[in-house]
């Protein structure tokens, strides 16, 4: 068998196992069941445009979403997120181990709630349980997928691919996973896309939450698997930054939201570090939002991902309530189901909240035991 034909097989086995992975969950959409139709075929032409470079990423549909927030989301096609979840299986991997250990979003075995269990462990360890001064810095950066440049982050992948993939004997792996980046890093969304719902409904949505509002080669969707490992792929220079030339060890990260964990002694310098940082985001082109700075005794409590970290405990915040609290209502009335009431309860039994959980079915006239 010739080399190529040994690519040609490689390639659509793997593009095989992307299709798996991208159907989960996705079974009950049209574009899915389209293209498993004939799904065979359509992976085998999808092989052969990627091998001819004939690849182009298709029209997809936006959106607003309000859950939790307001925002702005591009559904890519089905044959898009097979490509996408193709480019995962063979990057992911590789920088996963590059990753420091406190970045956790779209990564293995973590996610939001290993990123509230460490926030405890930081500010545990820091404070020595609530016995200790300690201060939290919380940060974000003012419209980070949208600020993002589009040839700043092909550099950053194609280095981690140089890195992943060197030699000749894997150049052309290399060279193929890189013609794939460019195609999806370089692609405008918004050129052809269907929106579902009213245009006026991106009436609320500030000019620097909307991909419609960015100048040429800036931004990337929020929504695709790709997007959001380009997103750890690109502030794992930040985290670097804090942890290893500014040397802080309780640190962590999630997409955007990040946090640093000082003693009382290191609260000064801390601060004077905050400049350091908002200039090193300044050079790879990005703002620390201005609004959203926390900086607080960690006995005040932590704000994060829906909860509030205190020392020994994890309490609820006030967007899970009002959540939780909307799932009663509306289970009361028969709009939701009682799966819905266990997936909430399902969040709950991660902190501290029994007396919470049993006030508000108390307040529904439903029965509650601890």
């Amino acid at each position: 068998m010739s080399v190529e034909n040994k690519i040609d097989e490689w390639l659509l086995r793997e593009l095989f196992y992307a299709y798996l992975d991208a159907r989960k969950n996705k079974r009950s959409t049209s574009d899915e069941h389209n293209f498993e139709l004939n799904y065979m075929e359509n992976l085998m032409t999808l092989r052969d445009d990627i091998m001819n470079h004939r690849y182009k990423p298709g029209r997809g549909i936006a959106f607003i979403t309000y859950d939790p927030v307001m925002r702005e989301i591009f559904a890519a096609p089905f044959r898009d997120r097979v490509v996408h979840h193709f480019i995962y299986n063979q990057v992911a991997e590789w920088w996963d181990r590059h990753f420091i250990y406190d970045s956790y979003s779209c990564r293995k075995d973590k996610g939001t709630f290993f990123a509230i269990d460490r926030l405890r462990h930081h500010v545990n360890s820091v404070s020595r349980h609530g016995t200790k001064e300690a201060y939290v810095i919380k940060l974000d950066i003012q419209g980070y997928f949208m600020s993002l440049q589009r040839k700043a982050i092909f550099e950053r992948a194609c280095w981690g691919l140089d890195q992943q993939f060197k030699g000749e004997a894997l150049e052309w792996k290399r060279n193929l996973i890189k013609y794939l980046w460019r195609e999806i890093i370089f692609d405008d969304p918004t050129a052809e896309v269907r929106r579902r719902g009213s245009v006026h409904e991106w009436d609320g949505l500030p000019d620097n939450k909307s991909l419609f509002c960015q100048p040429p080669g800036q931004g990337i969707v929020i929504g695709n698997l790709s997007s959001q490992l380009l997103s750890n792929i690109y502030l794992d220079l930040l985290d670097r930054y804090v942890t290893i030339e500014l040397g802080y060890k309780h640190y962590g990260r999630y997409v955007d939201d990040f946090y640093i964990v000082v003693s009382g002694e290191e609260y000064k310098k801390a601060l004077e570090d905050l400049k350091k940082i908002d200039e090193f985001l300044k050079r790879i082109g990005l703002t620390l939002h201005p609004k959203k700075r926390y900086i607080q005794e960690v006995k005040k409590g932590v704000p994060f991902m829906g909860v509030v970290v205190y020392p020994n405990s994890i309490v609820p915040g006030k967007r899970l309530k009002r959540n939780f609290y909307k799932g009663l209502y509306k289970f009361g009335i028969g709009y939701n189901s009682v799966e819905s009431i266990t997936s909430h309860l399902g969040h709950m039994k991660h902190m501290n909240s029994k007396k919470f959980t049993k006030k508000m079915f108390d307040k529904f006239g439903n029965e509650y035991r601890f």
